[in-house]
């Protein structure tokens, strides 16, 4: 889908029943050339038949952050209140961007919804998510505040040691902005949550999904937002200090890993993956529970396991896995991802996680 027909195809979605001159008005191109579109889409099975009536299989969206990272690793031991010698990086990222980036890298088609600022931080992120194949037409834009951004540093082995985050922009997603692209979003397969987002915003989508949400909680202070909400919840994700303030639950081994999982699907979610860093990952459903180890890696950066992760579980969802064999493709996803030297390893691929995975 071009990123024309993108545009037109959510208009469709939002409003059935819309014209196409008003299709040719608000695209400001003419009717004949919104026809070729609409021709174009039904070539595609976006559109069947007529009425506008839409299906978009295999079609993923992303809701969540995105920043401009800066980041610091030092030589040596970090030592506080002092300059520490050491490698300064500026990239992309946010959960939510980060998901979508290694959606795309194994192959999914994904669209993302966020906030961008009208400024030269915003126009390269954008840049770099077309650059990607990312859509993100249905995103804020906004001149009031700038792109968010997020600074942290790491200690010597990778491990993020403090971070920063200014991430204002994010509470402009509010439920009326949602609003009227929900008929859109419910024509995913599948919606990807993080809870950068207000409160309001997330019940607001759980509340109105029509299709399975899988929720990244972030940490421990955004994943409070998921109490109240989490019977709306199909998939989530949460690492052991984010499964530990949801449930209450002090995880130090697997049986501890089972008691929380029990309780959030006690409280209606449908799939638990709680990720417990080298220990590997306890996954479980209603009929079912597994401890899996973790699959061997060389370490280089630990920042972006939990994002390719929840991107596998979208990939998961798409071939129709079992837990088990989501468990497994997940952690394959995130060896690969602690190996690259960046947030986002950009050699991560379809055939290299299922070969770390063993599932070809």
């Amino acid at each position: 889908m071009t990123n024309r027909e993108s545009e037109i195809f959510r208009w469709i979605c939002e409003n059935p029943m819309i014209s196409q001159e008003e299709l040719a008005e608000r695209a400001g191109i003419t009717r004949s050339s919104v026809a070729v579109h609409i021709s174009n889409l039904i070539k595609k099975g976006y559109i069947r038949g007529k009425g506008y009536i839409t299906s978009e299989p295999g079609r993923y969206i992303v809701i969540g952050g995105a920043n401009v990272d800066i980041g610091g690793i030092p030589d040596e031991n970090v030592i506080d209140g002092d300059s520490n010698p050491g490698s300064i990086g500026i990239s992309f990222g946010g959960v939510g961007r980060n998901i979508a980036h290694n959606m795309s890298l194994l192959g999914l088609p994904v669209e993302f919804i966020s906030a961008f600022g009208d400024d030269p931080n915003g126009k390269s992120m954008l840049d770099d998510l077309a650059v990607l194949g990312i859509e993100c037409a249905a995103s804020l834009h906004t001149k009031s505040l700038p792109t968010s951004t997020y600074m942290y540093i790491s200690n010597k082995n990778g491990d993020m040691q403090l971070a920063v985050a200014d991430m204002k922009i994010t509470d402009l997603i509010t439920p009326e902005f949602i609003s009227d692209k929900m008929n859109y979003i419910n024509h995913a397969s599948a919606i990807i949550l993080d809870t950068n987002i207000p409160a309001e915003t997330i019940e607001y989508i759980l509340k109105n999904a029509e299709v399975p949400v899988i929720v990244d909680p972030v940490s421990t202070a955004k994943g409070e937002r998921l109490k109240p909400v989490l019977g709306m919840i199909h998939t989530i994700t949460p690492n052991r200090l984010e499964a530990e303030m949801l449930t209450g639950v002090k995880i130090s081994n697997a049986n501890d890993a089972a008691k929380a999982a029990d309780i959030l699907l006690e409280k209606g979610v449908r799939r638990v993956f709680i990720t417990l860093g080298a220990e590997g990952v306890y996954c479980a459903d209603a009929s079912e529970g597994y401890m899996l180890p973790a699959i061997k890696a060389d370490v280089v950066n630990t920042t972006g396991a939990g994002d390719a992760f929840t991107a596998s579980l979208a990939y998961s969802y798409e071939r129709g896995f079992s837990l088990k064999e989501t468990g497994i493709f997940g952690t394959a996803a995130s060896a690969i991802a602690l190996e690259g030297k960046e947030t986002i390893n950009s050699g991560l691929t379809e055939d290299l996680v299922l070969e770390r995975a063993e599932l070809k």
